[in-house]
């Protein structure tokens, strides 16, 4: 680990803010894609009923109603679930442009290793074990892989932004 001045740190907090910001979105895209390809393969629309919750308005919700005594309002969850979507993908992208000023190798890979962290770390442990989501062992192999491949899209996106401005930085 090499010593740095706080000034690379600031600028690697800063890129990988930025980094993270459209990492978040390039993965939602890529998530929207797949989507569409699994559903026009299939050829099948959903069965009628309330599909889950998915985790980030899940965790909105529960903001929403500890910190500000406030019930999100069904209009209110899906954008207060991007909002916690986008927070969580530039906060993780900023810890990795900490980490990568730190120590280099951090970004090896081209950031997929960092995406494959955060999937494990947050989908994987952190969601289920706090309750927002079943046990992992409930879901097919098919989510994880869709999971997964979600989260290195969103890591190499980081990458590559973090990395461009970072250098513009210099």
């Amino acid at each position: 680990m090499r010593n740095i001045d706080g000034g690379d740190v600031a600028k690697g907090a800063l890129a990988g803010l930025v980094g993270g910001l459209a990492g978040a979105f390039v993965m939602t895209q890529f998530q929207a894609l797949l989507t569409a390809i699994a559903e026009e393969t299939s050829k099948s629309k959903k069965k009628s009923g309330e599909a889950e919750e998915p985790a980030t308005v899940k965790v909105a919700q529960e903001i929403s109603e500890t910190v500000f005594d406030h019930k999100l309002l069904k209009k209110e969850k899906e954008l207060a679930g991007e909002a916690l979507h986008y927070t969580m993908g530039a906060s993780s992208g900023l810890i990795y442009g900490v980490v990568t000023e730190m120590e280099p190798l951090a970004a090896v890979g081209a950031g997929m290793p960092f995406g494959a962290a955060v999937w494990l770390v947050a989908d994987d442990i952190v969601v289920p074990a706090l309750g927002f989501s079943k046990p992992v062992t409930d879901f097919p192999l098919s989510t994880h892989a869709y999971a997964l491949s979600s989260h290195l899209v969103y890591g190499f996106t980081t990458e590559i932004v973090r990395r461009s401005i970072r250098g513009m930085l210099t």
